[in-house]
C-alpha cells in the first residue's frame, strides 16, 4: 500500500482522542462482512484508524460508527493518507476523511463526541 505524507493540519473539526471500534468495508464490496478496526481519534470530519491492514490513498470505504445508545451511523470515507508506523510514537494506520455523512448522522456523531469530551477519552 502506498504511504503518503500526512497533510498539514487543515482540519475544520477538532479531533478527540477516542478508542472506538469501527466496522470498515471497501465501498462497493459485495461481501457483507467488514473488518473491525479501532480509532485513535475521531471528529465530525474524519478519523484515524489504527491498522496494519492499509487501504490505498483515495480508496472509498464504508464505515459503521457507534454513536451511543446501541446505535450506529454509516458514513462513506476516503483514505486521505497512510502511515506504516515507523516511529515509536506512530501507529500504523490511515487518516480517513468523511466523503458522505448525512446531516442527521453528523449530528449524532457530534453528540457522541460531546459526550466523549465530558467523560474523557477511552483507552
Amino acid at each position: 500500500m502506498t504511504e503518503a505524507a500526512r497533510p498539514r493540519n487543515l482540519r475544520r473539526y477538532d479531533r478527540k482522542s477516542a478508542l472506538v471500534p469501527i466496522v470498515v468495508r471497501a465501498a462497493g464490496n459485495k461481501i457483507q462482512a467488514g473488518v473491525r478496526l479501532d480509532t485513535a481519534d475521531l471528529s465530525e470530519g474524519g478519523l484515524f484508524l489504527r491498522s496494519d491492514l492499509l487501504f490505498e490513498v483515495g480508496e472509498d470505504l464504508t464505515l459503521e460508527i457507534p454513536v451511543g445508545g446501541g446505535k450506529t451511523t454509516t458514513a462513506t470515507g476516503r483514505v486521505a493518507w497512510v502511515t506504516r508506523g515507523t516511529g515509536k510514537k506512530d501507529s500504523a494506520g490511515m487518516g480517513i476523511e468523511f466523503a458522505r455523512l448525512s446531516a442527521h448522522d453528523r449530528r449524532a456523531l457530534a453528540d457522541s463526541l460531546r459526550a466523549l469530551a465530558e467523560t474523557g477519552p477511552k483507552k
